[in-house]
């Protein structure tokens, strides 16, 4: 017998957070809220605010799925231990599947991250400059749209570190973002894993229409220690944009497949979860050359060791 079939976007209504804030406040709520919604959180400003109105709202969207009741538990839970000044009051809006995709999708327009890449929604036209390299991108029900911070700054180590013909792995590719782009930076071959079906078929999709089909093999999975084993000393450049827990557990794993003085771009880390994944990725024998910050996130390069 086979399970019941996860529920695609089409099918699902979406739950609308909005959280008024103030401009201190944009950062830490973006930051909290991305941590349970669909993509990024998105923000909108006020032209014109009222008197003692907030002129800043984030808006969330979380899947109405079995998943809704636990993470607006966790939600709520986190929302309390914020600092008093940033709590911001939610309003909620159930949103039909029609709705809840004109509202995101207008929030998501072209966006250039670094000084080549851009993000271009494959709903929307871009013209580029001979400088630039465009990734058309449907996030469908995946994360990784490149407004989130962890995805920027992992963007932002690609962009710098990849060298053409370098074997890359992108681990918890989501919406294939950062292997498309390693792909376009010049990667060569590009292994992206991911656990969930449904990434793993947005992910295809991307790299379809963005004609690497041929060079970003894209597979459910994720780095075990028997895969590990296998492919043992295979990349020049791992990219982890997951959590600090799953980073810290796998470390022994990332440090295996790198070449000798390979890299890993590890992103994802908030705050409290740094320190830990420091200390894993030091005892797998990675050591940490640069730490990336933006607002409470934070992504770690760290490098093998060369041979002797």
């Amino acid at each position: 017998m086979t399970g019941p079939k996860p529920r695609l976007e089409a099918d699902l209504h979406w739950l609308e957070l909005s959280a008024p804030v103030d401009a201190e406040a944009v950062d830490e709520v973006v930051s909290l809220l991305g941590r349970y919604s669909h993509g990024s959180p998105v923000i909108e400003e006020k032209a014109s605010p009222a008197p003692g109105e907030r002129p800043f709202i984030v808006k969330a969207y979380l899947a109405c799925d079995g998943s809704l009741a636990s993470k607006k538990r966790r939600l709520f839970h986190d929302l309390e231990r914020l600092p008093s000044p940033y709590v911001p009051q939610l309003q909620e809006r159930l949103l039909n599947p029609e709705d809840w995709s004109k509202a995101w999708k207008a929030h998501f327009l072209p966006h250039k991250v670094g000084e080549h890449i851009v993000i271009r929604p494959s709903w929307h036209s871009y013209n580029p400059s001979p400088s630039e390299i465009v990734i058309e991108l449907d996030p469908g029900m995946a994360f990784g749209t490149g407004l989130h911070p962890s995805t920027r700054l992992c963007l932002l180590r690609l962009e710098r570190h990849l060298e053409a013909g370098m074997p890359a792995l992108d681990l918890g590719t989501g919406s294939g973002i950062l292997a498309i782009a390693a792909a376009k930076l010049g990667a060569s071959p590009v292994l992206a894993l991911d656990i969930d079906p449904i990434a793993v078929k947005v992910a295809r999709a991307n790299t379809r229409a963005n004609g690497l089909g041929e060079i970003v093999e894209v597979k459910r999975g994720t780095l075990s220690p028997k895969m590990a084993a296998g492919l043992r000393g295979h990349f020049a450049l791992v990219v982890a944009n997951i959590t600090a827990r799953v980073i810290a557990e796998l470390a022994e794993s990332l440090a295996l497949v790198l070449k000798p003085g390979g890299r890993l771009i590890a992103g994802g880390i908030t705050g409290q979860g740094l320190d830990e994944v420091l200390i894993c990725l030091a005892l797998a024998g990675l050591r940490a050359e640069a730490i990336d910050r933006d607002g409470e996130w934070h992504t770690v390069m760290a490098r093998g060791a060369q041979r002797a």
